[in-house]
């Protein structure tokens, strides 16, 4: 396995400094394009983490660099779920919608410029819709423009460990210099449950209604997995389909990352197969631990029984 596990997920801050333009990767292994004709076989990328202990179930291609499409939107959240933490915003606050949030293209709720928005109904959208208008109204509320937010981001990202991350804009939208690893979304993923609890379950929702519309959600692997409670779809055409799952069963927690799928059900369906795989690896890793611990008490109680024949 490549990595023992996920240190700077768990314990460690990288540096702070931000990243110029120029620190975007440039060699050949790393390089990506906005191409018009998908190739998923060079793209795809996976990662599977226990998210308790850090260690790594399963990976495949982790550090390759990849447009992270919606997957962007993770840390929008985690950034309006830090301000609410530190009441810097309320659920209840209305945020005024720029004729820039407005003119987001799909996936969006059909913000109106001159309007407000509820911080609750932005999270609720940006979580089940990836609502991008919703995503760009919380981006400025925050940061108060686009490139501040972007810059915001990506400081958080390289407090977080996030390494081979750079962020651009806060919906994912394509930009040739935003770029991530399925290795930087996965300690993303871990962060936004240990740091938020609180708010968390807003990643369990399937659908949300504004305006009279109700939306339903893009993640089909919660209703096909029991235990999934999120966390995030993504698509744009040079990315391919990503999802990054966190899921529970039997008291184990993990989290698991595909970046690159060429179908959503090729990409759904992997996921659930890595799911699987990874609960049942756990679970045999626990009877073999039980099995040895048996074995151990058997034989402490089995000197307990020579020591008295002898005494």
């Amino acid at each position: 396995m490549k990595y023992a596990f996920l240190t700077s997920v768990m314990f460690v801050s990288a540096t702070l400094a931000l990243p110029s333009e120029s620190v975007a990767r440039t060699h050949k292994h790393h390089k990506v394009s906005h191409q018009s004709s998908y190739n998923a076989a060079d793209h795809y990328s996976a990662l599977v983490v226990d998210a308790d202990s850090g260690h790594v179930l399963y990976e495949k291609n982790a550090e390759g660099i990849r447009y992270p499409a919606s997957l962007t939107k993770m840390m929008t959240l985690y950034l309006t779920f830090d301000a609410l933490k530190h009441g810097d915003m309320s659920l209840s606050d209305k945020m005024p919608i720029s004729e820039k949030a407005s003119s987001q293209p799909q996936t969006n709720i059909a913000l109106e410029a001159g309007d407000r928005l509820l911080v609750r109904t932005a999270i609720e959208s940006v979580v089940v819709r990836s609502a991008n208008d919703s995503a760009m109204v919380l981006g400025e509320a925050l940061g108060k423009t686009e490139f501040n937010f972007a810059l915001m981001m990506t400081q958080k990202a390289r407090e977080l460990g996030m390494k081979d991350t750079i962020f651009r804009n806060p919906n994912g939208l394509p930009d040739d210099k935003q770029h991530t690893t399925a290795l930087d979304m996965a300690k993303l993923a871990i962060a936004l449950r240990r740091d938020f609890p609180e708010y968390y379950h807003y990643f369990k929702l399937t659908s949300f209604e504004y305006n009279g519309v109700t939306y339903p959600g893009h993640n089909h692997v919660m209703q096909r997995y029991p235990g999934v409670d999120g966390v995030k779809t993504g698509f744009i055409r040079a990315s391919g389909y990503n999802l990054v799952t966190s899921a529970e069963k039997n008291g184990h927690r993990i989290v698991a990352v595909i970046m690159g799928g060429s179908t959503i059900q090729s990409r759904d369906n992997a996921m659930i197969s890595l799911l699987d795989k990874s609960f049942d690896q756990l679970n045999s890793k626990n009877a073999s631990n039980d099995k040895r611990s048996s074995n151990d008490q058997a034989a402490s109680h089995a000197d307990v029984v020579v020591n008295k024949v002898k005494g």
